[in-house]
């Protein structure tokens, strides 16, 4: 059994919401493991690396200060297939469509914002992973 890390973020609506707990409760209640938890204030230098892909698009703007807009909390999380794990946990991006039973199914919803505030952030694959936690671990 190969055990996989992944970077989970709670942004700043589930900061602002006190439901940092209960997502980590989530995480272990599957049976993930947490091997790190930070708080931090992100910066635009540090959201610039974690959405490199995203710079110059319409969204990328208003995705960096609803990011910048409160603390986050970053989780390394590791577990067999924790990063599919996660995802499935955390639901649909968008939570209106998102199901029962998921994080942005149950906590979430549209909030008629510039940009989508749908509590977590899930890294999409292994490569992904060791990219973003570097990002917001580098030690």
């Amino acid at each position: 059994m190969s055990t996989e890390k992944t970077l989970i973020l709670v942004k700043p609506d589930g900061v602002r919401r006190g439901l940092v707990g209960e997502v980590i409760s989530r995480i272990e209640a599957k049976g993930y493991a947490i091997d790190a938890v930070r708080m931090l204030q992100a910066d635009a230098a540090l959201l610039e690396k974690h959405y490199a892909e995203h710079v110059g698009k319409p969204f990328y703007e208003p995705l960096v200060e609803f990011m910048m807009s409160g603390p986050i909390v970053a989780i390394i999380a590791s577990g067999n297939r924790v990063i599919e794990g996660f995802r499935s946990l955390a639901g649909a991006t968008d939570p209106t469509v998102a199901a029962p039973g998921t994080i942005r199914g149950d906590l979430a919803r549209d909030q008629g914002t510039k940009v989508m505030q749908n509590l977590v952030h899930g890294s999409d694959s292994p490569e992904s992973a060791a990219r973003e936690i570097k990002i917001f671990f580098p030690q």
